[in-house]
């Protein structure tokens, strides 16, 4: 199965109905922070929610739509990164994630996003991808920031969020900017079966 190995002590692997408990369990421990930033939080009450999304997203990378992975760091599961339904047609996907507060400020979000990157423009020859994150999560929009993605203008209420209307600030990447940054991948272990 797909696997990335970032480093000694992180890797990326997609996420299995086996690591269902474990990926409820850390939902549920940074619920609240998660709440503030990601939509569909206050709906995922129960085991069986995330039992479903793994399904889908299983389903997902079995058509080659997409894919989420686990991010693992020292052995235990701390957020997750993958990319939306990838849009063969215009070479199109964006990249979303979130990881447990405890363990923000560590690069590991960042390292994350650049061995999916790299897969992305590589290996999947996509050419634009985008993120899309809330004008306020700084945490969230330091991410393609780093990476160099341009910031491209804001998505006016786009998301039912909090019983609000939210707005989205998108930023994108085309794959001549990725490769013209010259970057070496930075995940010398990968596998997959297929992606």
């Amino acid at each position: 199965m797909f696997r990335f190995q970032l480093d000694d002590d992180v890797a990326l692997r997609i996420l299995e109905e086996r690591y269902a408990e474990e990926l409820f369990a850390l939902i549920e421990r940074n619920r609240e922070h998660l709440r503030k930033w990601i939509p569909w939080v206050p709906e995922h009450t129960s085991p069986q929610h995330t039992v479903d999304r793994i399904r889908h997203d299983l389903r997902m990378f079995a058509e080659n739509g997409g894919f989420l992975a686990g991010i693992w760091s020292e052995g235990k599961l701390v957020g997750v990164v993958g990319l939306h339904e990838i849009d063969h047609t215009n070479r199109y996907t964006d990249i979303h994630y979130w990881l447990d507060e405890a363990h923000q400020g560590k690069g590991l979000v960042t390292r994350s996003c650049r061995a999916v990157l790299d897969h992305a423009f590589n290996d999947l020859g996509l050419n634009r991808i985008e993120i899309r994150c809330d004008p306020d999560n700084l945490r969230s929009r330091a991410i393609p920031e780093k990476l160099g993605f341009t910031q491209e203008g804001v998505l006016r209420e786009r998301v039912w969020k909090n019983d609000r209307f939210a707005d989205l600030m998108v930023y994108g990447m085309l794959s001549t900017e990725w490769k013209a940054q010259g970057l070496l991948p930075k995940h010398p272990h990968k596998s997959a079966d297929h992606l």
